[in-house]
């Protein structure tokens, strides 16, 4: 891989801005192996934490080029252009595009589910063991005793979520240093410990009034930019693992330009 020797690190716009859909970027790097390009700075969100990759656009002189994907390399965000087409040369500046209706959906999506997991966790003090997203649906596993996973509980926390939701509770974002975000207590949801030693500064989300996590994902600024969660089905994984499906309902018609 072809890195050039400045900048040392990709700027993740996204980590500040969920809401920024074009941006500007100088290429720093080609990755022939992987078909990808890594920029100075980019808004599209490459992955991670369940949460799908960004697709969009990079723009070079008249030429477009689709960004299928993203992958983390390090300090350097590696972004994966449609095989079909060349790669842009080290040193160009393109613009950048995000696809927004599919960031959007992942945002409300995302969402959601720290809402899920902040009413389990604050009813009955259940740890996240898994979950995924798509734009339009998501699964979220928890540690949960088969004896407590009642039909009558399901139907309390998806109530006790779309509650939540209707508080119209704002989300902030905060980067602290990672000997104060430690000492945040409850700051990890997951049964398992996922921020490798190494990171330094850790983003948290919170959702004011309900919940507060480590996170590196995209998240709406409002929780009643998400509509509403319909349970789509249930399953027990094991005998204290518990899983639950969704899908959003009642979309904003006009979500907001910024944060």
């Amino acid at each position: 891989m072809d890195i050039m020797t400045t900048p040392t690190r990709t700027d993740q716009l996204f980590q500040t801005d969920s809401y920024l859909r074009e941006f500007d970027a100088r290429v720093i790097g080609v990755d022939e192996d992987r078909h990808g390009v890594i920029l100075d700075r980019t808004a599209l969100y490459p992955g991670g934490g369940g949460q799908p990759a960004d697709h969009g656009t990079l723009s070079l002189n008249g030429s477009t080029y689709a960004v299928t994907g993203g992958k983390r390399d390090g300090d350097h965000i590696v972004h994966l252009l449609d095989p079909a087409t060349p790669l842009p040369e080290a040193g160009a500046t393109v613009s950048g595009s995000v696809d927004w209706d599919r960031r959007y959906a992942l945002m409300r999506m995302h969402t959601a589910l720290h809402i899920l997991c902040g009413v389990v966790f604050r009813d009955y003090q259940s740890l996240v063991t898994g979950g995924n997203m798509e734009p339009d649906h998501a699964r979220m596993d928890f540690e949960m005793d088969s004896a407590d996973f009642t039909p009558v509980r399901v139907e309390e926390i998806r109530q006790h979520a779309n509650e939540e939701i209707a508080a119209a509770r704002d989300i902030r974002v905060v980067i602290h240093p990672r000997a104060e975000a430690i000492q945040i207590p409850d700051l990890i949801r997951t049964k398992i410990n996922l921020l490798p030693e190494a990171i330094q500064e850790i983003r948290t989300i919170e959702i004011v009034g309900l919940d507060l996590q480590a996170d590196g994902g995209t998240h709406v600024a409002n929780t009643r930019e998400i509509g509403g969660i319909e349970f789509t089905g249930t399953r027990s994984k094991g005998k204290i693992n518990k899983r639950i499906n969704i899908r959003l309902v009642d979309a904003l018609t006009e979500p907001p330009t910024s944060a």
